[in-house]
């Protein structure tokens, strides 16, 4: 079967950064370029050049580099009123972007021209017909109709109206905006189909760009697509201003992977989308989302003993995809709420499956574990101990004599505020006495955990602290209540994660940095019994 090729047109960089707390550095934008174009996207919007120096720089620099196919396009409005495109200073700007593709906004609805632009609707047809005749002298022209479905329900025969007037003038695609986010996918298929029957007399292709105000953003894309739009506008992740955009990531595991009889990417494979996403947060300085569908980290996370116990049998009995095929992963949780094949599903590197009451074991002590406040979802090297323990296979490196904190002491001659740890312990028969100091108790510690160890334990050096999570369990025990941590460690090969709870929270980060510790001491052991 033939498939059709949809086509993917990313604006991160300038509708994505248009959301609240993000902001792209220059060197952010070109990177994501590169990413979005190794992963064979179609179209990359960089910015709108008369809006600020930034734009005009990216421009400047990523027609040095070799995206493959990939164009890159430069966004921009129509001429203004009573100017002459040529004259216009947002033209000059577009064309001096000196990109393969300009995207050209301009007004849909009548009440936009009459009431906001204050211009008269021949002047606004104008406008657009202008404006894409111009840029269309050097570049391919992407007219956006901006808050099309609005204008099409106020006014149906202008709305199309204004993209024939795009069409006329050589616009090549004609891009169906649902600008404020709130149209229902029957509308937009429906629109869309008349959008389709309108210019059907132009060589033109018919994009749709969904915002996400009614959660549809996706499916609303997806309407279209099934209606005959052959491009999709979005961002990665769904970032943007308000509630967001379409989401890039779910619109093309849904086109390549759910639907049927279209490709996206040249059909390429799905395989780098949970790269693409991570990536795409971190350069933002955002948090995962978790619960993100395909490529969230919890997208494929079991938790419920039933369920575990029915995708060990057969995954897909609670998962719609491998989660391979858009480079994720299967997640086994483990909490109160388990069974024992989340044990078991877990435990299986240990090869203590076929211990039925080593199992009960393990669940029993979790559910214990988890009254006081203990979760394991986020602590796995925390869990591969606790099995060790609970299996008389595990041996300590070390054992804690005693240690102390001496925290909030100040610097008068720096004006720093630093901490104190000092550590006593044993190895073997052998006692170590060591201290360090650190930006914070925690820091501390850690440092002078390590230095104490280190000696003994070269392999420490490589360890890094990534990341420290403080969480109160019971809110109501107000000063005496439970706090638990959560320490995020890794070395050059992994990270791991490790957990620790009491009513005091050095104590609390104790247990944790110890686990984490010893986790990569254990992971040393195996690795040079292999």
């Amino acid at each position: 079967m033939t498939l059709k090729p949809i086509q993917i047109y990313d604006t991160t960089l300038r509708d994505g950064s248009q959301g609240e707390g993000i902001s792209f550095s220059l060197q952010d934008k070109l990177n994501i370029a590169r990413r979005l174009a190794e992963l064979g996207i179609d179209f990359v919007e960089g910015g709108y050049p008369l809006s600020n120096e930034k734009d005009v720089a990216f421009f400047e620099q990523i027609r040095k580099e070799n995206l493959g196919d990939t164009k890159v396009c430069a966004f921009g409005m129509t001429r203004r009123r009573s100017m002459k495109a040529e004259d216009d200073p947002g033209m000059k700007c577009l064309v001096a972007a000196g990109t393969p593709c300009i995207t050209l906004v301009g007004k849909t609805w009548d009440y936009h021209a009459t009431d906001v632009l204050n211009v008269t609707l021949d002047e606004n047809l104008a406008m657009i017909g202008e404006s894409a005749e111009f840029l269309g002298r050097n570049s391919e022209v992407i007219y956006d109709a901006e808050h099309f479905f609005d204008g099409y329900t106020a006014n149906p025969a202008y709305a199309i109206e204004t993209l024939r007037a795009a069409a006329s003038a050589g616009a090549k695609y004609l891009v169906l905006c649902d600008t404020n986010g709130g149209t229902l996918p029957e509308r937009i298929a429906e629109v869309t189909t008349a959008a389709i029957d309108g210019t059907k007399d132009y060589d033109v292709q018919i994009g749709i760009h969904t915002h996400n105000d009614g959660e549809l953003a996706v499916a609303n894309a997806l309407a279209a697509v099934d209606a005959g739009a052959t491009q999709v506008q979005g961002t990665i992740n769904g970032i943007g201003e308000r509630c967001g955009n379409a989401d890039l990531i779910s619109v093309m595991a849904n086109l390549a992977l759910k639907k049927k009889g279209f490709s996206v990417l040249g059909g390429r494979n799905m395989k780098h989308l949970t790269e693409l996403s991570r990536y795409v947060y971190e350069t933002a300085n955002l948090q995962w989302r978790g619960g993100q569908p395909f490529v969230g980290q919890s997208a494929f996370a079991h938790k419920g003993g039933m369920h575990v116990h029915a995708i060990n049998k057969a995954a897909k009995t609670y998962e719609h995809i491998d989660p391979a095929l858009v480079g994720n992963e299967r997640r086994i949780l483990v909490s109160e709420l388990s069974g024992r094949s989340n044990i078991v599903a877990i435990a299986t590197k240990h090869n203590i499956q076929d211990d039925r009451k080593l199992m009960d074991k393990i669940l029993s002590e979790v559910v214990r574990l988890e009254n006081q406040g203990y979760q394991f979802e986020n602590a796995g090297a925390s869990f591969d101990l606790l099995i060790k323990k609970l299996s008389d296979s595990f041996t300590p490196h070390f054992h804690p004599i005693k240690y102390r904190i001496v925290a909030g002491d100040r610097d008068f001659q720096n004006e720093v505020v630093f901490a104190e740890a000092i550590i006593k312990l044993e190895i073997g028969d052998k006692l170590f006495f060591d201290a360090a100091e650190g930006h914070g108790p925690v820091n501390a510690l850690d440092a002078a955990l390590r230095k104490t160890l280190s000696d003994t334990y070269p392999s420490l050096n490589e360890m890094r602290l990534l990341d420290y999570k403080v969480r109160v369990v019971d809110s109501g025990g107000g000063t005496e209540a439970s706090i638990r941590v959560n320490i995020e460690s890794g070395d050059a090969d992994e990270t791991w994660g490790t957990i620790g709870v009491s009513e005091n929270i050095i104590a609390a980060s104790w247990q944790a940095l110890t686990d984490a510790v010893e986790y990569k001491l254990h992971k040393e052991d195996a690795a040079k019994q292999a």
